[in-house]
C-alpha cells in the first residue's frame, strides 16, 4: 500500500470517517501544477486540514472546529470508486446529500477559473488505531496530495455497511450518469 494522504478540512475528513459524506468535491490546489488536479491516486489516508473558515462552509448544526497542532490524526482511508469531472452546476448541486459543504461553496469551487469540479465517491474505512503523525513543513502547501510516511499496522473497517454504501452509490450514478458519459477522471 503506497502512503499517500489526501489534504481536506478536518470537518469534511470527519464528515467522510463519520458516514455523512461520500464524496468530494475538488477543484484543485495552487501547487497543483500546469496539468491540475485529478484524483491521481486510488487509495489514500485522509489528512485533515485546520482552516478556521470552514465551519462557516459546511451544513453542521453545531462545529468544534480543533486548533492546529503539532502532531496529526489520521483516522479514515478512502478508497474512490468513482471520479469524474463534472460540468454541470446542476449536477453538482444534485450531489447535495452525498457530502456537507453549503451551496454557496459548492457553486464558489465550481465557477473558479474554469468552470466545472472533480468528483470521487468513495469507499472510507475507519482506522484502528489512529495514526498519529508529527505535523512536518513537507505536509503545508496549497497542494492535494502529500506523500506519507510508511503507515503502521491498522485494521479497516468501512464506516458504512454494504446497504447504505450502495444505496449512496446508486444515488451518486443516478445523479451523474450523464456527466460519465461525457467525461471521465483520468484516474477513473
Amino acid at each position: 500500500m503506497k502512503s499517500v494522504g489526501f489534504k481536506e478540512w478536518s470537518l469534511v475528513c470527519d464528515a467522510l470517517g463519520g458516514g455523512e459524506q461520500s464524496i468530494i468535491l475538488r477543484k484543485g490546489g495552487i501547487a497543483e501544477g500546469g496539468k491540475g488536479f485529478s484524483f491521481q491516486h486510488r487509495e489514500f489516508f485522509l489528512f485533515p486540514t485546520f482552516f478556521h473558515e470552514q465551519a462557516a462552509k459546511v451544513r453542521i448544526a453545531s462545529v468544534n472546529l480543533p486548533e492546529a497542532r503539532d502532531t496529526i490524526t489520521i483516522r479514515s482511508y478512502a478508497k474512490v470508486e468513482h471520479a469524474l469531472r463534472i460540468d454541470s452546476l446542476r449536477i453538482a448541486e444534485a450531489l447535495a446529500p452525498l457530502h456537507i459543504l453549503t451551496p454557496e461553496v459548492v457553486q464558489e469551487r465550481f465557477g473558479y477559473k474554469n468552470e466545472g469540479l472533480h468528483v470521487a465517491f468513495l469507499r472510507v474505512f475507519e482506522l484502528s488505531p489512529f495514526w498519529i503523525l508529527q505535523n512536518e513543513k513537507r505536509f503545508a502547501g496549497c497542494r492535494s496530495w502529500i506523500d506519507l510516511p510508511s503507515p503502521p499496522e491498522r485494521a479497516f473497517k468501512p464506516v458504512l455497511d454494504e446497504v447504505d454504501h450502495e444505496r449512496r452509490r446508486a444515488e451518486f450514478d443516478r445523479v451523474t450518469a450523464s456527466s460519465r458519459a461525457e467525461s471521465r477522471d483520468p484516474a477513473a
